[in-house]
């Protein structure tokens, strides 16, 4: 077999292609015959070579997804024009006000069946984000007098854990109404802490993060559903 002298161009194929596929048909639906039918040529080998499941393929996509939104998260980290308060808002603002973030809850695949994923999004907040971006921002906010808490690192927990995993519609499957309640009882909780960061225009947003998931969910299983019926169909008809 002939070498691949060009890896990340294989790389960077199969995950545009596979992130186009997880958009058309919902991650559920597409399987890995699917992408290498679109890849012009390239077998299966050749993407087990790179990424041992479709899990390792959509968390690879996802990867790529977030990275621009780690360049954003460092970048107001390391202003110095703003305090440590108004940064944690910045960051809440600028996040889910990302148009990927649409693309992201369209992909969002059913974290109830894929454990590997829930356990990379915790990692992502715990050992990532939190170190990262969110801890030292408390820091400096409780060096300007604008944040007020004994416990920096807990409180930097407590945030992304409620707002990337509590709040999220993609893991818990809440309704608009469901997801309300908790975005209401996060902003009343932050504002327990002094951290006035969720306005009206952010709630709005996120309700409509959660519309476009409820939605693509909605039809994923209906797509699954219609699928399941052809293929009875086609055994009643292989049994007559």
């Amino acid at each position: 077999m002939a070498r691949n002298k060009h890896p990340e161009e294989t790389v960077n194929l199969i995950l545009t292609v596979a992130f186009r596929l997880f958009m058309e048909k919902g991650y559920e639906c597409t399987s890995i015959q699917d992408i290498i039918d679109e890849l012009g040529g390239l077998s299966k080998g050749a993407i087990y070579h790179h990424f041992k499941s479709k899990e390792d393929i959509l968390i690879a996509v996802s990867d790529r997804m977030t990275a621009e939104s780690n360049q954003m998260l460092a970048v107001i980290r390391d202003r110095r024009d703003l305090n440590g308060i108004e940064k944690l808002k910045t960051i809440f603002k600028e996040s889910i006000n990302r148009p990927v973030q649409n693309d992201i809850f369209t992909v969002a695949p059913d974290f109830h069946k894929n454990s590997k994923l829930l356990f990379s999004l915790l990692y992502e907040t715990m050992d990532c984000a939190v170190p990262e971006y969110i801890l030292p921002i408390i820091q400096q906010g409780i060096e300007d007098g604008s944040i007020v808490t004994e416990f920096p690192r807990q409180l930097a927990e407590l945030i992304l854990l409620a707002a990337n995993v509590w709040m999220n519609p993609m893991i818990f499957d809440s309704s608009q109404e469901e997801s309300y309640g908790k975005f209401m009882i996060f902003r009343q909780m932050l504002q327990g802490f002094g951290l006035d960061l969720v306005d009206e225009e952010m709630l709005e947003r996120l309700e409509e993060l959660t519309t476009i998931y409820q939605n693509s969910r909605r039809h994923r299983v209906g797509t699954e559903t219609s699928g399941e019926n052809v293929q009875i169909d086609r055994m009643k008809k292989t049994e007559d």
